[in-house]
C-alpha cells in the first residue's frame, strides 16, 4: 500500500464521534477519527511496512501517525527516527503509545527512555515513563537493571506531585508496570505506591480515570499475573 491509498482508507474510516473525543483530549486537526480496532484491521492488511510507516508519520494526521507506530519495523527504526518521532508527538496518545511503543520494542528503547525522561517537554517525558515501562514489561528479569528502576522510583516518590499533568499519569503507570511485570522490585513498588496514594490528573473532562497504582499492583498479584511479560509492547 502506497501513502495515498493508506489516508484514502484513514479517511474512510474516519468517525465524527471518536473525532470529537480525540480532540478533547488533546489531538488537533488533520485527523479524521478512526477508532483504534479499525487502524488494527488496516494493520492486518498493510502489515509491517517501515517505508510507509515514515511516509505516514510525516503527515502530521494523527490518525496517520498513530498507524505509523503500528506498521513501523521495530527491528530497523532508527534511534535518530524515534526521537524526531517523540519530538513531534503533540499530544499523549502518539507520546505514551505510539513512539513509546515502537520504542520498547526496539532495541533503543531502555537508552532513550531515560534520555526522554530528562526532558522539560511534558509529552516527551511522558512517553520516556511510558518506554520505561513499556521495556519492563516485555524485557527479561535477568536483562533488567534493577538499580537503576529502584532509582527511578524513588525518583517518582520525590518529583510525580511537582510534575506536568500526564508525566504524573505515566509515573504512577510507571511504578505498576515495575509493580505487576518486575518481580524482585513488586514488593518495593507497593511500598511506594502506598506513599504516593491516588494521583491527580486532569483527564480533559472525559470520565478517564487514573487508576490507583496500590490497588492495581495487588489486583495483578491476587490473579497470579505477577511477573507475566508480554510479548511486544504494541499491541
Amino acid at each position: 500500500m502506497i501513502l495515498k491509498d493508506a489516508i484514502k482508507e484513514l479517511e474512510g474510516c474516519g468517525n465524527e464521534q471518536t473525532k470529537k473525543i480525540y480532540l478533547r483530549h488533546g489531538a488537533h486537526e488533520p485527523l479524521y477519527g478512526v477508532k483504534i480496532a479499525d487502524l488494527k484491521k488496516l494493520v492486518k492488511r498493510i502489515k509491517t511496512n517501515h517505508t510507509l510507516a515514515l511516509e505516514l508519520y510525516d503527515t502530521g494526521n494523527s490518525d496517520a501517525m498513530y498507524l505509523a507506530g503500528l506498521i513501523a519495523d521495530a527491528d530497523i527504526v532508527s534511534r535518530d527516527d524515534l526521537r524526531k518521532w517523540a519530538k513531534a508527538a503533540y499530544w499523549y496518545m502518539l507520546s505514551e503509545y505510539t513512539v513509546a511503543g515502537l520504542a520498547a520494542d526496539s532495541p533503543h528503547g531502555w537508552k532513550l527512555g531515560i534520555e526522554w525522561i530528562n526532558s522539560d517537554q511534558e509529552m516527551m517525558e511522558s512517553a520516556g515513563w511510558s518506554t520505561l515501562s513499556n521495556w519492563i514489561s516485555i524485557t527479561p528479569d535477568e536483562m533488567l537493571h534493577k538499580d537503576a528502576i529502584s532509582e527511578f522510583m524513588q525518583l517518582v516518590t520525590e518529583y510525580i506531585g511537582q510534575s506536568k499533568n500526564r508525566v504524573r499519569y505515566t509515573m504512577n503507570g510507571f511504578i505498576i508496570a515495575v509493580g505487576s511485570y518486575f518481580k524482585p522490585l513488586s514488593s518495593e513498588a507497593i511500598e511506594i505506591a502506598h506513599q504516593i496514594g491516588k494521583v491527580e490528573v486532569d483527564m480533559g473532562g472525559t470520565a478517564c480515570k487514573v487508576p490507583l497504582a496500590e490497588e492495581y499492583i495487588k489486583k495483578v498479584i491476587s490473579s497470579k499475573r505477577l511477573g507475566k511479560k508480554r510479548k511486544h509492547a504494541r499491541s
